[in-house]
């Protein structure tokens, strides 16, 4: 199919834009709103936000190549001799993206699937990608554009107009979700769970299954919802669906269920699932119950999509870790690292404790914790509770990193049952680096784990280093 042609004129028409200047026929190149990453020939949109302003460096882009530029009705261009760009003004520029992303959607007729969820996210949004490449062509979002501009962005991908786009869609307020779908209309719509993370911004694990709900808005009767049948509240607020709904999980009924389940430590999963194509036992690299939930809520996209079982387990047996969450990396000297610095919750903490639990070839268990932000008024006990399955994990040395909570997750291991002297605590990442670094021995498993902003990440890659 020939890619979707966009032209000035189009896209004034698809954001309710006026055409201040330049051809309403020349043809719009790709749609960007950083002007350090502009290209001849993009197409250049001035976002406004609390601590910016594009409109300042729409000359820039101008003089970079660009052939036009989004404006906000009364901005101060001075664009200099460029009055020949294409620029097209409207009300507000961040609602002229999300416009025209969702007309570039709905005129490409590519199947969008949409996951939201607390945790797996992304793991899922890979795996869907990866066993649906089998048989189409695919597209899903590039890092973590999953917001409000992010997804957008990502949608601009349906210019090529592939058969199926996989968006993840984030949030960490009421309202968000509600915004993405809309913008993103999706076919196949999957909620992986509910769990604690963002619970600072909300007054209660419910409230954040309210606020995924939004996942379920807009459907019709031609629709699918993928959802988790062992979550109660996915499953309590899935009834509201208009379309289709698909479960998976451990749960009895579950349309595609995991059975006799071996959890093989830093090796990964393997379980016996049945699904109304038939039976398989699937085996898959990746850690944890948790991710053998992404791959079963994968397989029940894939399945509905027309993709066989053969290819769907032969896919997950050859699976890789997404980029820093849950990568195992077999090192020098038997030092396995499972660098899942990428981000942290108290739910997804737990889970990857009970991988290293269950790890018994290992020299020694390490666990280097970073502290959970935005759990508000929840943070300390939340701390505490995981301290406590830290020390129930086995470990034999663990390493807490960041504020106040971060130290009560090490005092609460101590108090747990673990030796004072194989607990440490560090304020900062990079000063706990190389001291972490230089503990680590021969043998070792060592988890790394932590919000983004606390930088674990630097501390998985010292590691890395030290035992390359």
């Amino acid at each position: 199919m020939n890619a979707l042609r966009l032209t000035v004129g189009w896209l004034a028409a698809a954001v309710a834009g006026r055409i201040v200047s330049g051809d309403p026929d020349q043809e719009v190149g790709n749609v960007v709103t950083d002007s350090r990453s502009l290209q001849a020939g993009d197409f250049f949109i001035a976002l406004r936000g609390p601590r910016f302003d594009g409109h300042g460096f729409v000359g820039e882009a101008l003089g970079r190549g660009a052939m036009g530029a989004m404006v906000a009705v009364g901005a101060d261009l001075k664009v200099g001799p460029y009055e020949n760009a294409a620029i097209v003004e409207v009300a507000d520029t961040t609602i002229g993206l999300q416009d025209l992303a969702h007309a570039v959607r709905e005129a490409a007729a590519t199947k969008v699937i949409a996951i939201t969820g607390s945790a797996g996210k992304t793991t899922t949004k890979d795996t869907i990608a990866d066993f649906l490449s089998a048989s189409y062509r695919v597209v899903k979002n590039k890092g973590n554009l999953n917001n409000h501009i992010g997804l957008p962005l990502s949608l601009m991908q349906l210019r090529d107009r592939p058969d199926v786009a996989v968006m993840e869609l984030g949030m960490n307020h009421a309202g968000e979700i509600s915004t993405l779908v809309a913008i993103a209309d999706p076919d196949v719509r999957v909620w992986t769970n509910v769990g604690d993370a963002h619970l600072g911004f909300f007054a209660s694990p419910d409230a954040i299954a309210d606020a995924k709900a939004e996942i379920l808005e807009r459907a019709e009767s031609h629709d699918v919802l993928v959802c988790n049948a062992d979550d109660p509240r996915v499953m309590a607020r899935a009834v509201r669906f208009a379309g289709r709904t698909v479960t998976f999980g451990e749960a009895e009924g579950a349309s595609v269920r995991a059975i006799d389940i071996e959890d093989r430590g830093i090796d990964g999963m393997r379980a016996h699932i049945t699904t109304p194509a038939g039976e398989r036992v699937i085996e898959t690299p990746l850690l944890g119950r948790g991710n053998l939930a992404n791959v079963l809520a994968a397989t029940a996209v894939a399945l509905d999509s027309g993709i066989s079982l053969d290819t769907i387990a032969a896919r997950a047996a050859a699976l890789r870790a997404s980029d820093r969450r849950g990568a195992v990396h077999r090192l020098r000297g038997g030092v396995t690292l499972v660098d899942d610095s990428y981000n942290s919750s108290p739910a997804a903490l737990k889970r990857a404790l009970d991988v290293i639990a269950k790890e018994g070839r290992a020299a020694r268990k390490v666990a280097v914790l970073g502290e959970m932000l935005e759990l508000g008024a929840y943070a300390r006990e939340l701390h505490r509770e995981s301290g406590r399955a830290a020390s129930a994990a086995g470990l034999s040395a663990l390493f807490a990193v960041g504020g106040a909570p971060a130290r009560e997750l090490a005092d609460a291991a101590v108090a747990a049952g673990m030796s004072a002297a194989n607990v440490a605590y560090f304020e900062k990442s990079d000063a706990a680096a190389p001291a972490i670094a230089a503990a680590i021995r021969a043998g070792d498993v060592v988890l790394v784990k932590g919000s983004r902003g606390i930088r674990t990440d630097l501390i998985a890659d010292r590691i890395a280093e030290e035992f390359a």
